[in-house]
């Protein structure tokens, strides 16, 4: 089958969105698919693998981080997409891509799918500030349920997600398809190797977090469980690897907490041997984000062999639930700061929770997530949708 995905993100942007297009892309061509890709340029000289198209973008004021893509731009490929003979468009991301791939879908007379990757109701506000936090949460309403039903399914990845659209009045037909994890990064990573490109003593206790430095990731509230378990665990360092908008006020935080010596900024690093060893550097993997759809860098953890301490809110909580490999706590300070503690000093908790997190990781495999969409193509392309997964099989 030939599918032409549409997206306002993609690498060299680093997060989960894109993660998630380069996984199924990745595991429908394994499936015989020929997957093409729409997205923005970024200005920025790179190699792309095979059949990606660039189209123009410009800079977003409060988002500097992404690029809006010309809407004509999109557009003047319909030309050379019509010739393609695509047979589904597959929306990944709710703007330009969303608007654009809509228009193209119905111009080419084919089927068209859209992923609700991210939980706008608990997001936009902290972009938009200057607007009435209820105000924007009813208008993150609305724009999701129209979007949602203006194409002929939703791919969403949790139950949790599926849940909250169907509040929202969605009646397009939904399917659970969480994003996947290759699992031949289940033997990669050092924590000796990257503590010594950090300066970091190796046999300090290490607390971990990876991803978007954002405000709706609750970041803050980490800063503030470390300020707690440091006194009982005086060494222990925290290490927060990314980039993003909430980073200078972290750094204010942390001052006002007098963190500095049990903190550690790391920018982006590429997905590849040098994050392995970022991961498996961590003793614990924390987390206490309310608005993840998934939350794929548990899974990417899990694989690594990182157990866990998470709040279990939204998407994260089809990954840490069942309490394997993790331990879950409430958006307490006190008690998730407990969790943590608890996990650090008991080596033999930590092993046992390290094999589940393996076990449970190799279970969401990218194969399998890959088939389940490539099943929901063929039922669109024939006319007939499949059936959602019933609840409980989401990693079978």
């Amino acid at each position: 089958m030939k599918i032409l995905m549409v997206s306002d993100v993609y690498f060299p942007r680093v997060n989960g969105v894109s993660t998630s297009i380069a996984t199924f892309r990745k595991e429908l061509d394994k499936l015989g698919h020929e997957v093409w890709l729409i997205a923005p340029a970024y200005g920025e000289d790179s190699e792309d693998e095979a059949r990606i198209l660039r189209v123009k973008s410009s800079r977003i004021l409060l988002d500097p981080e992404d690029r809006m893509m010309k809407t004509g731009g999109v557009l003047d490929l319909y030309g050379r997409l019509k010739r393609e003979g695509f047979e589904l468009v597959h929306i990944q991301t709710p703007f330009i891509a969303h608007y654009a791939g809509v228009r193209l879908a119905r111009r080419l007379g084919i089927p068209v799918v859209e992923s609700y990757h991210t939980y706008f109701e608990q997001y936009l506000f902290h972009y938009v500030p200057f607007l009435p936090k209820t105000l924007m949460k009813m208008l993150a309403r609305i724009f999701s349920r129209r979007q949602c039903n203006q194409v002929d399914a939703v791919v969403v990845p949790s139950r949790a997600m599926q849940q909250v659209l169907a509040g929202y009045g969605v009646s397009t037909h939904m399917e659970i398809i969480p994003t996947g994890i290759d699992p031949g990064i289940m033997q990669c990573g050092s924590k000796q190797r990257f503590c010594g490109v950090h300066g970091i003593d190796s046999t300090r206790p290490v607390l971990m977090y990876v991803g978007r430095v954002a405000h709706e990731k609750n970041i803050a509230f980490l800063l503030r469980v470390l300020d707690q378990v440091r006194r009982q665990v005086p060494g222990v360092l925290l290490v927060i690897a990314g980039e993003g908008p909430a980073r200078a006020g972290l750094e204010r935080l942390a001052g006002d907490l007098a963190l500095e010596a049990n903190l550690r900024f790391v920018n982006y690093l590429p997905r590849g041997p040098a994050l392995w060893d970022c991961f498996c550097a961590g003793d614990v993997f924390v987390f206490a984000s309310s608005t993840e759809t998934q939350g794929l860098v548990l899974l990417e953890a899990m694989a690594l062999g990182i157990p866990l301490v998470s709040t279990s809110v939204m998407g994260t909580q089809d990954i840490v639930g069942p309490g394997r490999g993790a331990l879950v706590a409430p958006e307490s300070v006190s008690e998730f700061a407990g969790q943590v503690v608890r996990l650090l000093q008991d080596p033999g908790l930590r092993a046992r929770l390290s094999t589940e997190a393996r076990d449970c990781a190799a279970e969401w495999s990218a194969l399998r997530m890959a088939e389940r969409m490539a099943a929901l193509y063929t039922g669109l392309v024939s006319g007939k949708a499949c059936e959602s997964p019933k609840t409980g099989d989401l990693a079978a």
